[in-house]
């Protein structure tokens, strides 16, 4: 395999069961105090941590963040090594989700290089990823091709971005769109309803997207608990993507506690 694709091959393997992530806005936390919600995260069963989602990130804080979530990963990787476990299963991706180019950091292990379908703008469409893909090569951090989808409600994402969001009830125009991302050669599709919204993608929305690309689909955005999440699960999602749900909780063991159970239920 090449080491180029070694973290997209981990994202679109096929499993028996959906994959969740913890998302971290380096805006909202500390480095250190994303650090040890990131561990409790791994320690719940999660299968990604993603970097980024704010308005607010830069540069400085992104590779911060990256920097102090790799060495506590690390130390615990060492430490369970010395009793013989496998690092393999220990070894959790940093992937960057920016919202520009501004806030890339070659210290994380890949970038999630996506295009904004629905937005209005050639900004998003095209302009950051240009201004982007220097950095991205120079850095030697994985891209991850993927489609990017703003659904109703949207939120912040889907004002910044100038997105014509996608409406409940358009099953048609999202497997419109989910089939332009296979064609473009996306190997990601991700629906997003937009951090903190008050409610998730619609379900209806992520089986119409699923019947209609064979794309690794990740769901993000409203979803609160396990329940939620097992919804957007049994309708195509392969993957679950919390952030605002970490950001409740300022005691690890707590957090740990909460991500377990809502990975279990996800799966039930």
């Amino acid at each position: 395999m090449s080491e180029k694709l070694k973290i997209l091959s981990y994202l679109t393997k096929k499993h028996p069961y959906a994959r969740h992530a913890i998302l971290i806005d380096p805006a909202d936390q500390t480095p250190d105090v994303a650090a040890k919600r990131c561990l409790a995260a791994v320690n719940a069963g999660s299968s990604m941590i993603l970097i980024g989602g704010s308005s607010d990130t830069d540069t400085n804080n992104v590779d911060a963040t990256v920097i102090a979530i790799k060495e506590i990963l690390e130390l615990v990787s060492w430490a369970k090594t010395q009793e013989s476990m496998s690092s393999d299963d220990l070894s959790i991706p940093i992937v960057l989700f920016p919202q520009g180019a501004a806030s890339l950091s070659s210290s994380a292990d890949a970038v999630t290089f996506m295009m904004l379908m629905n937005s209005t703008s050639s900004r998003y469409l095209i302009e950051e990823q240009v201004a982007g893909a220097p950095h991205i090569e120079r850095s030697n951090i994985e891209p991850l091709p993927m489609g990017y989808l703003v659904c109703a409600p949207g939120g912040k994402v889907g004002e910044v971005g100038k997105a014509k969001l996608i409406q409940k009830d358009e099953t048609e125009r999202i497997q419109a769109y989910a089939l332009t991302a296979e064609y473009y050669g996306f190997k990601l599709l991700y629906l997003e309803a937009g951090s903190g919204a008050s409610e998730p993608v619609e379900p209806e929305l992520i089986k119409s997207a699923r019947k209609a690309c064979e794309l690794t689909i990740i769901v993000g955005g409203g979803i609160r608990d396990g329940q939620t999440a097992k919804k957007a699960v049994t309708a195509g999602a392969d993957w679950i993507i919390t952030g605002n749900l970490a950001e409740e909780y300022d005691d690890s063991d707590e957090l740990q506690r909460v991500l377990t159970q809502f990975i279990e239920e996800m799966n039930s």
